[in-house]
């Protein structure tokens, strides 16, 4: 079983939601990020979203945007992440889904890039300028791979296109918080609960929810209606925050941030 199943499985039977931390890979480098996903695993996560950085921001707001230029700066490449996260395969089981453009995808072909990524560790993908409709391939070729293909629902999407998007997303269903770009929010839109409950009577996929959900009391309202709470930008801002500091202090500061916000997500 993917891991991702595997966790959404066990979070139901324990009946807690799941805690999905974003960071961009790279960003300081790939030792830190590798010690910050180890964090994240010790302080509660459970599940770990990893951006792979590119140059044309997709639904990135200015701190992921500024995370992904500092770390493309330093000449992250795709074949150094996956080698990464190969080497943290020795240590962890933590399911990694990872955020990518469709260009990288793209370029050398599906099937090439899932088979590269599910040998290095990787558990799925979020593509978000991959819409629904157009690649079957990609969904037909994860599918034979057990691999998962995240898919968004924007709180503008028609109701036909949500039944489509809940019939193809593997591993769960992502639902964007807000109208806009990721960034740190100091208000949660009062729809989203409702949008989670009706989007529960048409899907038995987990329904987790980022973008916006920058704090313990966001992450809090977000775990006790979803299935899963993924905070992006405001970890990004941890980050940026001690990227001078020697490797332990930056993980140590960040670690206990995230660790705030798992309690705040798991009540």
């Amino acid at each position: 079983m993917n891991r991702i199943d595997k966790k959404f499985q066990e979070l139901k039977n324990k009946k807690k939601p799941a805690f999905i931390p974003f960071i961009t890979a790279g960003d300081p480098d790939l030792q830190t990020t590798k010690a910050l996903i180890l964090e994240f695993e010790k302080r509660g996560a459970d599940i770990i979203e990893l951006g792979i950085p590119f140059s044309d921001p997709i639904a990135d707001g200015p701190i992921i945007q500024a995370s992904y230029y500092r770390a493309l700066v330093k000449g992250m490449k795709v074949a150094q992440i996956l080698d990464m996260v190969s080497e943290l395969r020795n240590e962890s089981e933590i399911p990694i889904v990872s955020m990518v453009s469709y260009s990288t995808v793209f370029k050398g072909g599906c099937q090439a890039f899932i088979e590269k990524a599910c040998k290095a560790g990787l558990d799925g993908l979020t593509i978000p300028d991959l819409p629904v409709e157009e690649n079957n391939e990609i969904f037909q070729v994860a599918k034979e791979k057990d691999f998962k293909i995240v898919c968004f629902i924007a709180p503008t999407t028609t109701d036909q296109r949500k039944i489509l998007i809940t019939q193809k997303s593997q591993g769960f269903l992502y639902y964007i918080s807000v109208v806009g770009i990721t960034g740190v929010r100091d208000k949660i839109p009062d729809d989203v609960l409702q949008n989670i409950k009706s989007l529960k009577q048409i899907t038995d996929t987990p329904i987790s929810v980022g973008f916006g959900v920058s704090t313990p009391d966001h992450a809090k309202m977000i775990g006790k209606a979803a299935d899963g709470v993924i905070v992006g930008s405001a970890i990004i801002r941890e980050v940026e925050k001690y990227t001078n500091e020697p490797l332990e202090k930056l993980v140590k500061k960040v670690g206990e941030f995230v660790g705030e916000l798992v309690l705040g997500a798991k009540g």
